[in-house]
C-alpha cells in the first residue's frame, strides 16, 4: 500500500460513515469531486467495486464492507495517535464526544459544564443525549455514561456518583384526589406516567424490599420518552412519576412533590462513565474523567 492509497482509504471510510459523497467532502474539507475521484481511483487500483451508488444513496458493497471492517481499528489508532500529538501540550485539547442519557446530562454534567470548559479552554465538548444503549466505538464517541447493567464487559467503567434510588412521587394536588399507595400492587389503581424506550417498549416499574423483587405494569394518561417530561407531568398533577432521586431533590424538599413507596425503592450503583480500553488515553478524556467523577 502506498501513501496515496492510505488517503483514499480514509476518504472511503468517510463516505461509508455518512452514506454520502457530499457529507464526506464537508467532513474532510475537500471538494465532492475529489472524494469521488479518490474512491474511483482506489477501486480501479484494487480492481474491486467498493461502493454501490444510486442517484439517491451510497452504501458499501460486500467487498467494501469487509475491507472497512478490517480497516476501522487501524484508522482509529491513527486518529488516536494524531490526537495525542495535537494534545501533547500543557493543557488537553481537541474534540471530545460523550454519549449520555438526558438525566445524566441535566443532573451530573450540566451544572459543571461551565467550570469544566473554563478549566480546559482547548477542549471542544460534544454531548449527545441518548437514553438507549449506544455502541460508543461504532458511533465514534470517546466515552459514554450508563448504568451498570448496560455496560459491555470489554469496557473500562468508572463510577461517577454514589448510590442512587428511584422515587415514586406525585403532586400534593394529586394526593388530594387519590389515596397514597401502600404497596406496589396498589399502583394498578393509580394514574401513572409511562416511559417508552427507543425500541418501542413501555418500562415496567421495578421495586425491591427485603430481597423481594417486584415488576409492575402500570397504566396512565401520559407516555413520555424522557424523564424531564415525566417530572413536569407529575408537578402538574397528571399522576405518579418514576424518577431518580438526584433529579427531584429540590421538588421533594420544597413540597412540590410527595414521595410514596419509599421502602420499596432500594439503592443501587449510580451511573458509570465507560470507555474502550486503549493503549494511550487521550488527555482530553483523562481531564473529563478526573473532573466529573464523584460529581453527583
Amino acid at each position: 500500500m502506498n501513501r496515496i492509497q492510505l488517503a483514499q482509504l480514509a476518504v472511503l471510510a468517510a463516505v461509508s460513515d455518512h452514506r454520502s459523497f457530499r457529507a464526506a467532502a464537508r467532513e474532510l474539507a475537500i471538494a465532492p469531486s475529489a472524494v469521488s475521484h479518490a474512491v474511483s481511483s482506489l477501486e480501479e487500483s484494487l480492481g474491486v467495486r467498493l461502493l454501490a451508488r444510486t442517484t439517491r444513496s451510497v452504501a458499501p458493497t460486500e467487498e467494501g464492507r469487509l475491507l472497512l471492517q478490517r480497516l476501522k481499528p487501524a484508522l482509529e489508532e491513527i486518529g488516536v495517535a494524531l490526537d495525542a500529538l495535537v494534545e501533547a501540550r500543557d493543557r488537553p485539547a481537541g474534540n471530545l464526544r460523550i454519549s449520555a442519557p438526558r438525566f445524566a446530562s441535566d443532573v451530573i454534567l450540566g451544572p459543571r459544564l461551565g467550570a469544566f470548559l473554563n478549566a480546559y479552554p482547548d477542549i471542544t465538548l460534544e454531548i449527545a443525549n441518548e437514553d438507549g444503549f449506544t455502541d460508543i466505538v461504532e458511533n465514534g464517541f470517546d466515552a459514554g455514561i450508563r448504568f451498570e447493567e448496560s455496560l459491555e464487559a470489554d469496557m473500562i467503567a468508572i463510577r461517577l456518583t454514589g448510590d442512587v434510588r428511584t422515587v415514586i412521587a406525585g403532586s400534593p394536588g394529586y394526593f388530594k384526589q387519590h389515596p397514597k399507595p401502600k404497596h406496589p400492587h396498589d399502583l394498578v389503581n393509580h394514574r401513572c406516567i409511562k416511559r417508552r424506550f427507543g425500541n418501542g417498549s413501555i418500562y415496567r416499574w421495578e421495586f425491591e424490599k427485603d430481597g423481594q423483587e417486584l415488576v409492575v405494569a402500570i397504566d396512565g394518561p401520559l407516555i413520555v420518552s424522557e424523564d424531564r417530561l415525566a417530572l413536569l407531568g407529575a408537578l402538574s398533577g397528571v399522576g405518579l412519576a418514576y424518577l431518580f432521586d438526584m433529579r427531584v431533590h429540590e421538588e421533594l424538599a420544597q413540597g412540590k412533590l410527595v414521595r410514596v413507596l419509599e421502602d420499596w425503592c432500594a439503592p443501587y450503583p449510580g451511573p458509570f462513565l465507560y470507555y474502550p480500553s486503549r493503549r494511550q488515553m487521550r488527555p482530553a478524556l483523562r481531564a473529563f474523567i478526573d473532573f466529573f467523577r464523584h460529581a453527583g
